[in-house]
């Protein structure tokens, strides 16, 4: 995998989750970050893929990679955006400025975001 992928959860019963990817995406989007979106809903298999990525075997969504590198969860991005260090913080080396994309699956095909 390549770039920054956020693992969610399209079927979530909790507010509270809901809540939070939708502010994960929304700061992506605002800030034009190209991402993958991967619904670990899909299948229990992208679930444990997320959770043996992030090395927490009860890890919910949303979960934020940047290639093989953990970046965090949640709570870590929302510090970051607070402290202004969202580029640090997603492990960007230039800031892309690229329309963002995202898949509801787990492979490379890609459809624009309208």
């Amino acid at each position: 995998m390549s770039g920054v992928q956020l693992y969610i959860s399209s079927v979530s019963a909790s507010r509270e989750v809901r809540s939070q990817q939708a502010e994960v995406e929304r700061v992506l989007e605002i800030k034009r970050i190209k991402y993958k979106l991967i619904d670990v809903s899909v299948s229990e298999e992208i679930l444990e893929e997320m959770r043996n990525r992030t090395g927490n075997p009860t890890a919910l969504p949303p979960q934020i990679f940047n290639d093989d590198f953990y970046c965090g969860d949640y709570w870590e991005f929302y510090d970051a955006v607070e402290n202004e260090e969202i580029d640090h913080f997603l492990k960007l080396k230039e800031k892309e400025q690229l329309d963002c994309k995202i898949s509801t699956d787990c492979n490379e095909n890609y459809t624009a975001k309208s």
